[in-house]
């Protein structure tokens, strides 16, 4: 069984090409499908001192209904946004991992 995913855009109508990378990205977290169920992504356009931004969120659940809200995202590129998000996803469910591992989980 795989990882579900829910994708939301605020401020912006999204793009398919944001969409498909955040599948790409999903893919990479396939590894980890007993530790989660599926995730929420949330980018949002914003407005800085620098001009348009995009913050993105990745929210992950676990299969016991665990909640696990990550960091925000930003870059000027939607896509970039996404990667750095999904990085940081990656970096703690393998830090959490190796918790459950020494903990004989």
């Amino acid at each position: 069984m795989g990882i579900g995913m829910q994708i939301v855009y605020v401020g912006f109508p999204g793009a398919a090409r944001i969409e498909a990378e955040a599948g790409v990205q999903l893919l990479r977290l396939m590894r980890f499908a007993a530790r989660v169920s599926h995730c929420h992504l949330a980018i949002e356009a914003m407005r800085g001192p620098n001009g348009l931004y995009y913050d993105a969120r990745l929210d992950i659940v676990t299969p016991e209904k665990q909640f696990i809200p990550l960091p925000h995202c930003a870059d000027k590129d939607p896509e970039a946004a996404v990667r750095a998000a999904f990085d940081y996803a990656e970096r703690e469910l393998t830090h959490r991992g190796s918790d459950f591992a020494r903990r004989g989980v």
